[in-house]
Order: C-alpha cells, then sequence, then structure tokens
C-alpha cells in the first residue's frame, strides 16, 4: 500500500492540518481587521460607491460600472462585465474599510485596463484551474480504488497542480491592486493621514488571506507528491 497512506496514523495529514490552521487565522485577522475599520467613518463621508466611481474616472476609466452585491466579503471586479461588485455593507459605508476595499477592486479594474500581465495569465488558467479542481481528487480516489492505477492518480496530480499555479500566480495580483489602492486614495485625497495606514492594514491582512490559501494549497500537493509521486506501491 502507499506509504501509511491506510494505516492508523498518516503522518502527512500534519501538512494539512497547518494549511487550515494558517487559513483559518488569516480569516480571523482579515474579519477582525475589517470589523475594527468599519466602525472608523472617514474625514470625507466618502462611501464606497462614491470613492470607487472618483477612482474610476481619476484614471479615465468610464466603462466600468459600480454596483452592490449580496453578502458580505464578496467584492470583486468582473472583467467580463466591466463591473466593479461591492457587497452592500462596503458599497453604501462610508467606513475607511469599505474605501479600502472598494479601491483595491478598481485597483483590478485598472489593471484591466492596462492589460496588467498577471492578470491576464490568471484569466487565462481560470478554466483549466476549474476543470482540475473539479477532477483532480476523484481521479486520485479512482486510481486508488482501482489497486493503485498510477496512471490516474498522476493525472490528477497534475491537475491538482494547475489549482497550485492559479493561487500562485493571484499573489502578484491581489498585492498589485492593494498597492495601486492605497496609492490612489491618499493621491487623490479620498484618504488621509492615519487613515491611508488603516486602510492598509485592512488590505495587508485581506492579502494574507490569499497568501494563506496558496499556502495550504501547496501543502496539499506536497502530501499528494509524498503519498504518491514514487509512483511505487509497497507490499
Amino acid at each position: 500500500m502507499y506509504g501509511g497512506y491506510y494505516g492508523f496514523f498518516d503522518p502527512t495529514m500534519i501538512l494539512l492540518l497547518i494549511g487550515t490552521v494558517l487559513s483559518v487565522l488569516a480569516s480571523s485577522w482579515v474579519n477582525s481587521t475589517f470589523s475594527r475599520y468599519s466602525r472608523v467613518r472617514s474625514a470625507t463621508g466618502m462611501t464606497g460607491e462614491e470613492a470607487a466611481r472618483r477612482i474610476l474616472q481619476s484614471q479615465g476609466i468610464y466603462d466600468v460600472s459600480v454596483r452592490p452585491v449580496s453578502g458580505e466579503l464578496t467584492d470583486h471586479y468582473n472583467p467580463a462585465t466591466k463591473t466593479v461588485n461591492l457587497s452592500e455593507n462596503v458599497f453604501r459605508s462610508a467606513s475607511v474599510a469599505a474605501i479600502g476595499v472598494a479601491a483595491h477592486e478598481c485597483g483590478h479594474a485598472i489593471q484591466d485596463n492596462l492589460g496588467y500581465v498577471p492578470l491576464r495569465m490568471r484569466a487565462a488558467i481560470v478554466p483549466v484551474a476549474n476543470f482540475g479542481s473539479k477532477l483532480s481528487w476523484p481521479l486520485i480516489l479512482l486510481g486508488m480504488f482501482m489497486g493503485g492505477n498510477n496512471l490516474l492518480i498522476q493525472i490528477g496530480i497534475w491537475m491538482f497542480l494547475t489549482v497550485v499555479l492559479f493561487q500562485l500566480i493571484t499573489l502578484p495580483v491581489e498585492f498589485n491592486a492593494s498597492r495601486r489602492a492605497v496609492g490612489l486614495v491618499d493621491q487623490l485625497g479620498i484618504l488621509s493621514g492615519q487613515e491611508v495606514q488603516q486602510t492598509k492594514s485592512v488590505l495587508s491582512a485581506a492579502a494574507l488571506t490569499y497568501v494563506a490559501t496558496a499556502a495550504a494549497f501547496i501543502l496539499q500537493l506536497l502530501r499528494l507528491i509524498i503519498l504518491f509521486g514514487g509512483n511505487r506501491r509497497r507490499d
């Protein structure tokens, strides 16, 4: 059997535990940071919606609309529909946190407008990564149930690798959008002084969730390689 996988204790499970802990800690931090600065009203009184429109117009972007979406922290930029989608508590709020999140999503719109290469790479790999995320584990499990079919298992691992690549490409995209956001809210006078640093704290916490997610997927890939990468079965 594959080393330790069917035993009473699988030491590689520690890798999954580490990934889970990192993700939980990052999620907890971003939620607490966002909650803290959601209670700090910006001096200008601009809402997330108003800040987003101001930023887009300052960059000469007039074909991107700003609209509210349901849910919490569901904010995102959709390049297909050219929309900056802001959750209700960001769209209508005049808090430092809301403006930071809105500015971040505008950062993605600016990337799209400028043809930012990592963003285009991420968009190109999305279909492959989605396909890999759906089939990687079924193929690995099927290979195991078929008596250790190495071909199916290796194909599953390669498909999982596309998901890891997507997570890695996401990192520069998110960090760049945050840098653009912080610079623009300061440059345009949307936020000033300590408010800029508070917004930076919110976006830094959000960025770490992407780092934690990428780390968790890398650890899962490492576990798969340890378990099945040798392509051998033990008697």
